[in-house]
């Protein structure tokens, strides 16, 4: 058998600087810089494309991030709807909203936003096979008329507006849906035109001159992305990048205080338990799992306390979540009997591995034969989706799709969830989902959320372990970086090089 050394940290990151030397150069020279004097932002991203950029996949986050594909809607920073490529919008009756659309934009490609290319978006998305996360459980239609846009719901549906606020419903000109899949390649509305994408590895996008919101300072940006959160980090400290996504926590005592920001994240860390099959079908045996976990350790020992114990699945990003009840069930545990589980996670960020170690330390005391299966998110999702794990280590943002924690419970734990990892089917849980999905927004939906979160927490379906804090890297010549706890803006208009 092969073997060899370790090398200690410091090594490891200075080998990934040399290696990532010059990565970032583009049409512009390696430092970034513009013929006018300007500086192009050179970013470093942690996961590559998993669908090519389609924005009815989770790389609608990446084309949000770098302000190059809008929505409809955005949202502020309490998750209410505020106006974008909608000037405004009306309920006509609970499944009927109308959207103005706004006058003036156009597409990255010269054609102009009409109420026909956001009908065409829109439908594009709730016809798509999957459908994107947003639309789980839901059947909308959208059809022109004039200058305004009338989006129909099967069931009557609260939360439309800041449904469409998600980058899974980005509006693209026509030129995106020329074939099977969703090309954003010059399609968007945004600050920043997406000229290129090579693969797995890079983007490059240009500064959009005619953008009705307001010429960005920047010239452009350069992104490579980078799984290895060594890598990442070591290109803060050799000036390869100016803004660096998830810096890890081991490496953030490696970088100076005023190169990082940390921001509580509503993304929790858990453990779907497979309640279809295997071990965990049990569900003496899953409560068996819980109570032997140490989660303070994983916090404490893995996060080096930059992350927040889990109470339950939502976490202080939203401090309405302290009102939960927790638990109102209890199954009594059962003995682990020399059970053989595997865990499967991913490498893509950097402290899962140690998660997963730790987990498999602290289940082994308790009886369980533990396997570990650790790879690239985009080797093992298909293997995750399909149960083929008795348990599952994901970090998840809880509130990514609509500023509502109610897309990711009905995503994650419904019985027709398109994520739903740990297989269940509780008609708790669905009930549950259902009187919170059809409660107007405000007080009482927020009750119904917790009481949602509280059926998930009696199936043991889904151990929640910590809450994240992200550790964004920004280089000190860097002015006007997005910190979001929604991780859906980065760079906008107003960030640029000094």
């Amino acid at each position: 058998m092969h073997s060899s050394k370790l090398l200690p940290r410091g090594s490891l990151a200075a080998v990934s600087a040399l290696l990532l030397t010059g990565c970032f150069a583009s049409g512009a020279d390696s430092a970034g810089g513009d013929s006018n004097g300007e500086r192009r932002i050179r970013l470093a991203m942690m996961q590559p494309p998993r669908s090519g950029l389609s924005p009815l996949s989770d790389d609608a986050f990446k084309l949000s991030r770098w302000s190059t594909a809008e929505t409809l809607v955005t949202l502020d920073k309490d998750g209410d709807p505020r106006p974008a490529l909608a000037a405004k919008w009306q309920r006509s009756d609970p499944r009927t909203w109308t959207f103005t659309v706004r006058e003036g934009v156009t597409f990255h490609d010269g054609t102009a936003l009409t109420a026909e290319a956001v009908a065409r978006s829109l439908t594009r998305a709730a016809t798509a096979a999957p459908k994107p996360r947003i639309l789980d459980g839901v059947g909308l239609t959208a059809a022109a008329e004039g200058n305004t846009v009338r989006v129909t719901t099967t069931d009557a549906d609260p939360l439309v507006p800041q449904r469409l606020s998600s980058p899974q419903l980005s509006i693209l000109a026509a030129k995106a849906y020329q074939g099977k899949t969703v090309n954003p390649v010059g399609a968007g509305t945004g600050a920043f035109v997406l000229t290129k994408v090579n693969g797995t590895s890079s983007a490059a996008l240009d500064r959009n001159e005619k953008y009705w919101g307001g010429r960005a300072k920047a010239p452009g940006i350069d992104v490579r992305f980078i799984p290895d959160g060594t890598a990442r980090a070591a290109a803060l400290r050799s000036g390869e990048a100016d803004i660096v996504e998830s810096i890890p926590v081991s490496q953030a005592p490696l970088l100076a205080e005023n190169q990082i920001t940390e921001v509580p994240m509503p993304r929790t860390n858990t453990l779907y338990l497979n309640t279809e099959k295997g071990a965990f079908k049990d569900p003496a045996i899953r409560v068996a799992a819980r109570v032997a976990i140490d989660a303070k350790a994983l916090v404490s020992g893995v996060y080096e306390n930059r992350a927040d114990v889990a109470e339950g699945l939502l976490g202080p990003a939203l401090p309405w979540a302290k009102q939960r009840q927790g638990r109102t069930a209890a199954t009594a545990p059962g003995k682990a009997n020399g059970a053989t589980i595997t865990i499967g996670t991913f490498t893509d960020r950097a402290e899962l591995p140690e998660v997963a170690a730790s987990l498999q330390q602290q289940l082994q005391k308790a009886g369980f034969k533990v396997k570990l299966d650790i790879r690239e998110y985009a080797n093992i999702e298909q293997d995750a989706l399909a149960g083929k794990f008795d348990a599952f280590i994901l970090s998840r943002a809880t509130i990514l799709d609509s500023g509502d924690p109610t897309a990711y419970l009905q995503s994650d734990f419904g019985s027709e969830g398109s994520f739903n990892i740990a297989q269940l089917s509780d008609p708790a849980v669905d009930q549950a989902l259902r009187r919170a999905s059809a409660t107007p927004v405000g007080d009482a939906r927020r009750a119904a959320i917790l009481a949602a979160e509280t059926a998930v927490l009696n199936s043991d379906a889904a151990l929640p372990l910590l809450h994240e804090r992200v550790i964004q890297g920004d280089a000190t010549h860097v002015v006007g970086s997005v910190k979001d706890p929604r991780e859906r803006e980065l760079i906008s208009i107003a960030t640029h090089i000094s």
